[in-house]
């Protein structure tokens, strides 16, 4: 018998449905020579720290650093998955043949193999490897299976992050947690999480210490155009008025025409992080919103794979194309002139240099129906961005007016749109708001110029101020994180610098929701802002390579080269395991007494609510993350009993029951609130934080 296994009831579903398995059984279904189960994600994880030294469980300085001699993996205790394991291993005892039919991807290999692993398989493992779910694609990709092994440095990368986050997640928590957190909150700190806050911190404090400065600009209006004086800015208006008072009495002369026409090329293809970013800034969407949407999508079997970070197609999805276009009715008067016409094939869409597990987000053909209002928004901009890639070029002219007033140079461009080409596409949408008003300037079409014309101009002094950086909102953060806090809007740039990015497309989301949770920085409208919790924690973190996002950029450039075979695993491990001495070392070392300041989720809200008021925003979004009800705290063992506060320690309510579960004031502190507890009992239970 084969035996599949996929990541979620629901697409094993699907690939049971192609494969002709029909017989529902409980955890599995059976049929036509196959057996298809499921996880539910994660069953599995790495075991926490008393499961490899009782002395560990107990939250002490003296036991750190904790590095386990050897890693090892457990069930995740939960009665659902439990059972759900039992029926896998049942299955994989006696299995001819396993087929890993997990999201095609680091975490979904990781998921699987762990399972796989637990289960004791002995049989040969193939790996069914697709990115849509479709009918054509499973069917395709069960003709095509792959072996394990094609996958074993996948494997190792996952492992090796895992490993990674454990090692520095399980450490550095406690250290700061104990070393300053005033007994009253767990301090998490992560490999991605705390450079992430960094970021925010930082441009925080630019924001605070930016100190505004004048400058003027000499610019005249001639023919109800406004031309700049190519001499640039002037620091000193003294300087400015000078030459001013040198054109004001002489006529503006038409110097030079040049007309330079060009093309502009259809907006790439989406990866996760750029899709992200655009529903951002279209709608307002979180990334975890967005990412939801995008899986939703995937699972409807409309968009391919979307957990991926290029904008490229592979050179085998060219033929499929024309049947993908025809499958999107909802776009049929934009498909249209495409059909019949031998379209493109384009370096900028199709390069199989640029693809690795998986090509950019598209849809499938499949057609779209019952979606909700939301999932058709982001449906939408996939569809468009895909049919506008097959369109003509964008043709444009630039005209470029250059003009004197005495010998003083003005100069003035504009665009004018010739053949409007893929911008057809996007005919129907709103312009973007975010768009500056110099690119507006720039792109205005100008009247007909002679050379040698001159006349009468309005020339005028005009002051401006320097400005402060903009706070971070969630679009510009993915941004970051993708650069390593580096902003830059070219593409091919941006390509190169993913390379030494922080985190992973699909952690990225999960990663930015994490600083919510802990409360280390808060929303207002769609900028993002420290607490007073987040930017202390920043400010007693004294190693580099804990929140700099260049340097853990480095660090996840190394679990890519791993993935590749150019990096050993057991050398990024040993580097971890020095770093987490090191900074151990240096923190039981800092004498200075510092405590954080625990601010709870309601001084947050209390706060972002007065700085709204200060700001006259008075809208629902600027505190929505803030408005949380209070969540309740379950006990972490059992997950049923509320939690007791005794003499000596908190308990579960279901200790008559036998919950064995106990936290010591002694080492947490008495009279913490649900509030307060629920990181601590988090912390407990996962032992994974951040």
């Amino acid at each position: 018998m084969k035996v599949c296994i996929a990541e979620k009831p629901s697409v094993a579903r699907e690939i049971a449905d192609v494969l002709g398995a029909t017989e529902r059984k409980n955890g599995y279904i059976e049929g036509n020579g196959y057996q298809v189960t499921w996880t539910f994600g994660h069953l599995c994880t790495l075991k926490e720290p008393h499961d490899y030294a009782p002395e560990w469980k107990r939250w002490a300085l003296s036991s750190l650093p904790m590095i386990p001699p050897r890693f090892g993996i457990k069930l995740i205790s939960n009665p659902t998955y439990e059972q759900q394991f039992k029926v896998i291993e049942s299955l994989m005892q006696k299995a001819d043949m396993i087929i890993n039919c997990g999201d095609a991807g680091q975490e979904g290999e990781l998921i699987q193999r762990w399972v796989m692993q637990k289960a004791g398989a002995k049989c040969p493992v193939f790996r069914l490897w697709i990115s849509s779910l479709t009918e054509e694609a499973i069917r395709e990709g069960f003709q095509q299976l792959k072996e394990q092994a094609q996958f074993n440095k996948l494997y190792e990368a996952g492992l090796s992050r895992a490993i990674g986050d454990w090692l520095l997640g399980m450490n550095a928590t406690r250290l700061y947690t104990l070393r300053y957190g005033q007994n009253r909150q767990v301090l998490s700190i992560g490999r991605v999480q705390t450079p992430t806050l960094a970021l925010i911190v930082n441009r925080q404090a630019e924001i605070e210490h930016f100190k505004p400065e004048p400058y003027w600009e000499l610019k005249t209006i001639y023919r109800n155009v406004t031309f700049s004086a190519t001499k640039g800015k002037f620091t000193r208006k003294e300087e400015g008025e000078t030459f001013l008072e040198k054109v004001k009495e002489k006529d503006f002369t038409v110097t030079d025409i040049s007309v330079k026409k060009g093309k502009e090329y259809a907006p790439r293809l989406f990866d996760l992080t750029s899709l992200q970013v655009e529903c951002n800034k279209k709608f307002a969407f979180t990334a975890d919103d967005t990412l939801k949407l995008i899986q939703s999508l995937y699972e409807k079997k409309v968009t391919t794979y979307p957990r991926v970070d290029t904008t490229f197609l592979s050179e085998d999805i060219y033929p499929k194309v024309p049947g993908i276009l025809n499958g999107l009715a909802d776009y049929a008067e934009l498909v249209t002139p495409l059909k019949g016409t031998k379209l493109p094939k384009s370096k900028r869409i199709f390069d199989n240099t640029k693809v690795t597990d998986h090509h950019a987000i598209i849809p499938t053909g499949v057609p779209a129906r019952n979606l909700t209002d939301n999932e058709r928004k982001v449906y939408d901009l996939v569809a468009r961005r895909f049919i506008a890639a097959f369109y003509p070029d964008c043709e444009i002219s630039t005209t470029t007016v250059l003009g004197k007033v005495g010998d003083i140079d003005f100069k003035a461009s504009g665009k004018q749109i010739l053949k409007p080409g893929w911008r057809t596409v996007f005919a129907t949408e709103p312009k973007d708001s975010e768009s500056d008003s110099s690119t507006q300037e720039e792109e205005a079409v100008l009247p007909d110029f002679q050379k040698g014309e001159h006349g009468p101009h309005r020339p005028m002094l005009k002051e401006t101020w320097t400005t402060p950086p903009k706070p971070y909102t969630e679009a510009t953060l993915l941004r970051a994180m993708e650069t390593a806090g580096k902003l830059v809007d070219n593409d091919e740039l941006r390509d190169a610098l993913k390379e030494n990015g922080i985190g992973r497309p699909s952690t990225r989301a999960a990663i930015i929701e994490t600083l919510f949770k802990r409360n280390y920085i808060r929303k207002e409208r769609k900028s993002l802002y420290p607490t007073a919790t987040g930017r202390e924690l920043i400010s007693v973190i004294q190693e580099e390579l804990l929140k700099s996002a260049e340097l853990t950029g480095l660090w996840e450039k190394k679990l890519r080269q791993i993935e590749k075979g150019d990096y050993e695993a057991r050398t990024f491990l040993e580097e971890l395991k020095q770093m987490v001495n090191e900074i151990v070392f240096h923190v039981l070392s800092d004498q200075t007494g510092k405590s954080i300041t625990i601010e709870s989720q309601k001084q947050t809200a209390r706060k972002g609510k007065t700085d709204a008021a200060i700001k006259g925003n008075g809208s629902k979004e600027s505190t929505k993350r803030t408005r949380r009800k209070p969540a309740k705290a379950t006990c972490p063992l059992c997950g049923k009993g509320s939690i007791l506060r005794g003499k000596t320690a908190y308990g579960c309510s279901e200790y008559k029951n036998g919950c064995s579960f106990r936290l010591d004031y002694a080492n947490y502190g008495a009279g913490l609130t649900d509030e307060q507890l629920i990181p601590i009992l988090e912390a407990y239970k996962k032992n994974q934080p951040g």
